[in-house]
């Protein structure tokens, strides 16, 4: 049985997906980040809990990568509506945004009123930190290192599932403030949140409606 602060749902486990992709091109070289969905797919990277595994997509199997995400009976990543999502819209008539989304960027500056990196909570949460930036990622691109996109990518995944993790049994997750000062990010609503969600997601589909 799992862990009644971990997002469940009330008859088997949930298929949670954990999203995050790069891009082939910067804000720079589009104009600028109202222009995301010009920036084009690199690499997306998932991490399911029914399967317990890692995918890779690239951006000939986008197709696979919107299916999965479709699947998903909730769907965790770090600026999923401003970026991840927006940077697919080229790639589906889908409205991704209707998707079961828990983004935790959005719950972090709707607790804090600003926003904090992903690297900045690994640092002062996990005691790690991302490998590299999205700068460096799409200098990979441009060279041909697929697989340093790819590597990339997927460590920011499981940053990103640990940090929901410790944010659901937890209940805090931290930063360094810009003063030096080890700051705590109030989470105690975010499984009961997300075990909501998925159990929505669950109805609706039992009920003969589309998801998204």
């Amino acid at each position: 049985m799992m862990n009644s602060h971990q997002p469940n749902s009330t008859n088997q486990n949930p298929n949670v997906v954990y999203f995050d992709l790069e891009t082939q091109k910067s804000a720079k070289e589009v104009g600028g980040w109202s222009n995301i969905d010009q920036m084009k797919l690199a690499v997306g990277v998932t991490y399911n809990t029914t399967d317990r595994e890692y995918v890779t997509f690239l951006e000939k199997n986008v197709d696979a990568l919107i299916s999965q995400l479709k699947a998903a009976d909730l769907i965790v990543g770090f600026n999923l509506l401003r970026f991840d999502y927006v940077a697919l819209k080229p790639y589906t008539s889908m409205a991704l945004w209707k998707l079961p989304t828990f983004d935790m960027l959005v719950e972090i500056h709707r607790t804090l009123g600003f926003r904090v990196g992903l690297d900045a909570l690994a640092k002062a949460t996990l005691g790690t930190a991302k490998s590299a930036d999205g700068l460096q990622s799409v200098r990979w691109w441009k060279a041909g290192r697929t697989d340093l996109v790819t590597e990339y990518c997927r460590k920011d995944v499981e940053i990103t599932k640990q940090i929901f993790e410790h944010a659901c049994r937890k209940e805090h997750l931290l930063f360094t403030d810009r003063y030096g000062k080890l700051t705590q990010i109030d989470t105690s609503r975010w499984a009961a949140k997300a075990r909501s969600a998925v159990n929505h997601t669950r109805r609706r589909r039992l009920a003969g409606g589309n998801v998204g």
